[in-house]
Formats: C-alpha cells, structure tokens, sequence
C-alpha cells in the first residue's frame, strides 16, 4: 500500500451537505471520495500541461500553420471543396 497524507480543504457547507450525500449513496466516506476526485484532477492536470508542453515544443520546432492560412482555411469551410492548410 502506497504512503498517504493528511490534507485539509476548506469547502463551502453547500458542497459539503452534496459530497455527505453522495458518500452515504455510495456507502464510502467523504475522504475516500475526496481522495478519489483529488487524484482524478491531479491525472487530467498533469494529461492537459504534458500536451500544452508537447505543442508548444512541436511550435517551437517549426511545425505550426500560420494564422493567415487558417483563416483561409477557415473561411473555406462552407465551400463545396474547401482548401487545405498548409504547414509552414
């Protein structure tokens, strides 16, 4: 079993009465759900700013699409053979 910590959150009374009643519907205490909702975040942060590095480092590197060709691009859209974008 992996160490754990003790974390104390401020959380608004609304939220609290909400995560008691979920907890009791679901037979689990309200640290186990919100241990279950911190870890969740924390994967979905970490996924989304791994991805945000990666496009920045892919634009850094040259591979991006200008602005105007995206805007051509864009506006093509509604046509019968829209263009294509091109890479810059």
């Amino acid at each position: 079993m992996t160490e754990s910590k003790v974390l104390s959150v401020r959380i608004s009374a609304e939220t609290e009465a909400r995560l008691d009643r979920i907890a009791r519907m679901m037979k689990r205490t309200k640290s186990f759900l919100g241990a279950e909702a911190i870890e969740e975040f924390v994967a979905v942060q970490e996924w989304q700013l791994a991805g945000i590095e990666q496009a920045m480092a892919s634009l850094d590197a040259g591979n991006g699409i200008g602005h105007d060709d995206v805007k051509s691009w864009a506006s093509s859209l509604g046509e019968r053979h829209p263009s294509r974008v091109r890479k810059t």
